[in-house]
């Protein structure tokens, strides 16, 4: 039964039928990141349930660490599982196990060392996030509490991306499923029944991030056909280190300036008072359903990309890009039209208050419109991370993440809070038009002569 599983998560990389594997391929990972996001809505809705908009603040606030300790699991999973999934297509699985523990490892270690430098620079980086004086007891309790619990959301990104790796879209939707589900039990519990407030968010974020952790460590230990061992593992060559980085390096950048754009969303968005903090908390939080619909399509098919361009299956890979992108341009019309058509109930799930609402919906207007161009530049880096070119990966990620930089400058500059509102929804646009620009240029790597 093990083996007809696992042979069947190779089948869909190599040759079932294409809409078959995209749909087998994605939805999972479309329900797991969607649910995921609504998680995320539920913490803010609990915490809302306080009627306290300085907590709020406080765990907007905190974005950018969680950013981070995201941003490193991202980095060596993504480098590594595509890197392991153009292994397995040549039936290299000796070599796949040693990047399978490189990575694992390297994101434990790193995600510990900023763990232990972000509690005793607590304060620095508590300035350097905005935070006033009114959130700053919050804010410093939800940051340290994530910082303190924030190897486990690392290690739980890595290997969400290895257990992809090979196929198994399942399994990953899985983890992400009892990752919701122990959040969705421990927030209640831990916010208001023990009240602990932004602690008990924050703990049920690391509470949840280890429970899924630890299935994703049971089933590569144990279920896994190409990667049982790979904990055995830690050394890597020079060479194949290279070769994991330099696609999870623009992971990486596109997190880090992610981060300092969201620092400078929320040092101007303080001068403008605690509704628009608050207000781009509830908003993010709300876009993030139909966002991470889309991204369950870009990252369900990077396994897709990697293996059949690796066993030189060109007509295979063109096909699947397109398949993806018509699910892409199906579900941003669909979930956009109806979250934006009840926007007013929604945000007033989160406050009763109303000018904290008016600000939410102005705000998830414009984050709306930044997922329709986010999702297609998002699967153009999807094809460039599957196939392993690591320089147009990096050049256009650093290009989506820096652009946006100098636009929020500009824009609140000389627009005030409409321009800091709508200053994403340019830089996606601008990001997208750059995206598609490359893919034309690669195009003749991508099809059949």
């Amino acid at each position: 039964m093990e083996q007809m599983m696992d042979d069947s998560n190779e089948y869909l990389l190599k040759e079932a039928p294409v809409k078959k594997a995209v749909l087998n391929l994605s939805v999972p990972m479309m329900i797991g990141t969607s649910v995921g996001a609504i998680y995320n809505v539920v913490n803010a809705y609990f915490i809302g349930l306080l009627h306290n908009t300085h907590m709020i603040s406080a765990i907007t606030i905190g974005t950018p660490v969680f950013i981070a300790l995201m941003a490193i699991g991202t980095m060596f999973g993504v480098g590594a599982s595509t890197y392991i999934t153009r292994l397995i297509a040549v039936k290299n699985t000796a070599k796949a196990k040693k990047v399978a523990g490189y990575g694992f490892y390297m994101s434990l270690i790193v995600a510990l060392l900023l763990g232990v430098i972000g509690v005793v620079a607590i304060n620095p980086l508590l300035k350097l996030l905005g935070v006033d004086a009114a959130m700053h007891s919050y804010a410093w309790q939800y940051v340290v509490t994530l910082l303190v619990t924030g190897f486990t959301t690392t290690i739980n990104f890595t290997l969400e991306q290895v257990v992809r790796s090979e196929g198994a879209a399942k399994e990953s939707m899985y983890g992400m499923i009892i990752n919701v589900g122990v959040n969705l039990l421990f927030d209640p519990l831990l916010i208001l029944f023990l009240h602990l407030h932004v602690i008990g968010a924050a703990l049920a974020i690391g509470a949840a991030n280890l429970a899924s952790m630890l299935y994703y460590l049971y089933y590569l230990s144990s279920k896994s056909e190409h990667l049982k061992g790979f904990a055995s593992h830690i050394f890597l060559s020079l060479k194949d280190q290279i070769e994991v980085l330099k696609i999870g390096v623009s992971e990486l950048m596109n997190s880090g300036f992610m981060i300092i754009s969201t620092l400078l969303l929320n040092i101007y968005a303080v001068r403008y008072g605690d509704d628009v903090v608050a207000g781009f908390g509830i908003a993010t939080r709300l876009v993030q359903v139909p966002q991470f619909l889309v991204m369950g399509i870009f990252f369900g098919v990077i396994p897709l990309f990697a293996y059949n361009y690796s066993s030189k299956n060109k007509e295979r890979l063109n096909a699947s890009f397109k398949t993806a992108c018509a699910f892409i341009t199906l579900i941003v019309f669909v979930f956009v039209s109806l979250t934006y058509l009840f926007r007013y109930p929604i945000l007033g799930l989160f406050t009763d208050s109303s000018s904290l609402v008016q600000v939410g919906e102005y705000i998830l207007t414009a984050s709306l419109a930044t997922t329709i161009f986010n999702g297609f530049a998002g699967l153009i880096l999807g094809m460039f991370q599957g196939t392993g070119k690591g320089l147009p990966t990096i050049i256009i990620s650093i290009i989506q993440s820096l652009l946006i930089i100098p636009i929020i400058l500009y824009m609140n500059s000389n627009f005030g809070l409409h321009g800091l509102v709508w200053a994403s929804t340019v830089t996606e646009f601008i990001a997208f038009l750059i995206g598609v620009g490359f893919y034309f240029y690669y195009r003749k790597d991508f099809h059949t002569a």
